[in-house]
């Protein structure tokens, strides 16, 4: 009798504390979908960092942040500022006049993208090319010598006749096709090193108009002038103080990829449409918001939380390095970095999540296991590195792990939107990103372990790698490496972290594209030449590729 009534009770206790969890996950539920509603939105226009569509969303995540409880721990309040160097921009004064009359940028004339900026005028003809005045140099003949040259490129020719015009004292250089159509477009973006003298191409239209007689004298005025474009974006920062010698980190990016302005999307073309990016990364923002509020009432007082929404993770994890080079807590209390980015299309089916950074601490195991449930199944990636914010961590030895519930065929597309997220399977994620950290009994310091490094995404097909992990957040020419593989050919070379690569044999590798691009031209076996920029002085070094 006394079992029945006890077994009764037990039932109607365990039957109560179904019906609080189960009100505890529809709040939750109902949160993530108002955040990820918000954040996905069309008045946020994408999220572009820098763009408005950012801001809006960073004030959002901050108002969230100081709703929980949280203190600002940013440089401005919940804030960390941060620009983003995005190329180069023609200054308005830019101008060319050819016998008094302005020819029109863009239609007339294009400005080569690493011109220097400069003056110059003179009394020419195109025909002859003299000492101290600027030269005309038609690109004709070496575009028909070298049409079926499948290794020819036109901005090493360019750079070519450039250095040989400056070094005969030319003081500009103005290129023309004269009989063909146009070769060259400004692309603020290039990273090509910059021309020692004010370099132009006068269009088609601009040489009928304005030289349709190379044997005429011409009085011509140049104004080139390119300056930085800079965009200026934040981080968003709060933190749980619990008086504990350690922190955990718990980051998300906020930013995404706006009308696809910068390239990243996967519509090539058509109209610029917005991309709400709903699951990457409304999803993991959503749940940092909603973690950051749980976090803070739990009873797990063991640990300090940092709570992070980076700006800039489509553009290179620019957001999550300019934390980890300028924290504003030490990093060496840091245990662990737990990173959501798409974590919104968890499938019903499966129920798989993927755990990226599994490799870089062996406690990972005991701490997944702890927490484990049967609602979801997981895929386990071992490698610190990767296209997201636990990279930068990762790269400062502190041990990481990477939420993911997969691609899916809106990624990088206007389709992504809220509609098609699955905020049951969020609640899921929370859910379990909670109950680790809360079962976690830390007496120390979880140890830190190396991992293979993942290649970068890129349009180009590589089967050898030098070894390096480049800094994606670096504007200058090259490619800055930030960390060096060991057993790799760059280390066994002797490159060093801080070198910037500026050539592979003759492939020059002005941004991390182009040194991608020139991986590929090399085969498993063969030898090439790095010129690495070490300081103020260029070293080279033989590459053996394994």
């Amino acid at each position: 009798m006394m079992f029945r009534i006890a077994f009764g009770l037990l039932l109607i206790s365990s039957f109560a504390t179904a019906q609080k969890n189960n009100k505890a996950d529809k709040k939750l539920f109902n949160a993530l979908q108002k955040h990820t509603f918000y954040l996905a939105s069309d008045q946020l226009e994408g999220r572009r960092a820098g763009d408005p569509g950012e801001t809006l969303a960073s004030s959002y995540i901050a108002e969230q942040f100081k709703h929980n409880g949280l203190s600002p721990k940013g440089t401005s309040g919940f804030f960390q500022p941060f620009t983003i160097n995005d190329g180069r921009q023609i200054d308005p004064t830019t101008n060319i006049i050819i016998n008094n009359k302005t020819l029109k940028q863009g239609e007339d004339y294009e400005i080569l993208p690493n011109s220097c900026s400069g003056k110059a005028k003179g009394e020419i003809s195109p025909s002859i090319n003299e000492s101290g005045q600027p030269w005309f140099i038609d690109l004709a003949d070496a575009l028909e010598e070298n049409k079926e040259n499948p290794h020819f490129d036109i901005n090493n020719l360019l750079s070519e006749k450039i250095k040989n015009a400056k070094n005969k004292n030319a003081s500009a250089v103005f290129f023309f096709n004269s009989t063909g159509n146009d070769v060259i477009k400004f692309n603020g973006k290039d990273r090509s090193e910059q021309t020692p003298i004010p370099a132009a191409f006068i269009t088609k239209s601009g040489k009928e108009k304005y030289l349709n007689d190379l044997s005429n004298t011409y009085q011509i005025a140049a104004n080139i002038l390119l300056a930085p474009k800079i965009r200026n974006a934040r981080n968003v920062v709060g933190f749980v103080d619990n008086g504990a010698a350690l922190t955990v980190v718990i980051g998300a990016h906020l930013d995404h990829l706006g009308y696809g302005e910068d390239g990243n999307s996967m519509i090539r073309n058509g109209e610029p449409a917005i991309h709400n990016g709903a699951d990457d990364n409304a999803s993991g923002s959503s749940s940092l918001v909603e973690l950051s509020g749980i976090l803070k009432k739990s009873k797990q007082r063991k640990y300090n939380f940092l709570f992070i929404a980076f700006s800039a993770e489509e553009l290179g994890l620019n957001g999550s390095k300019y934390f980890v080079e300028n924290p504003t807590i030490s990093l060496s209390n840091v245990n662990y970095m737990i990173n959501m980015d798409m974590v919104g299309r968890l499938n019903d089916s499966s129920k798989t999540m993927t755990l990226g950074g599994y490799g870089t601490s062996p406690s990972w195991n005991s701490m997944i296991e702890a927490a484990k449930e049967k609602e979801l199944n997981f895929k386990y990636d071992s490698s610190g590195t990767g296209p997201s914010d636990h990279t930068s961590f990762y790269r400062k030895d502190i041990p990481v792990l990477f939420f993911f519930t997969g691609l899916h065929t809106d990624y990088h597309k206007p389709s992504d939107d809220a509609e098609k997220i699955n905020y049951n399977g969020m609640v899921k994620v929370v859910r379990f990103i909670q109950h680790m950290i809360e079962e976690d009994n830390p007496l120390q310091k979880i140890a830190f372990a190396k991992t293979r490094e993942t290649q970068t995404t890129t349009s180009a097909r590589f089967t050898v790698t030098m070894g390096i992990m480049p800094d994606y957040s670096f504007s200058g020419n090259g490619v800055r490496v930030d960390g060096v593989s060991d057993n790799r050919p760059a280390k066994k070379a002797g490159i060093l972290a801080g070198d910037i690569v500026k050539q592979l044999g003759e492939h020059k590798t002005p941004s991390v594209e182009s040194y991608m691009q020139a991986l590929s031209k090399f085969k498993k076996g063969e030898k090439t030449t790095a010129v690495v920029l070490r300081g103020d002085k260029e070293i080279s070094f033989e590459i053996l590729f394994q």
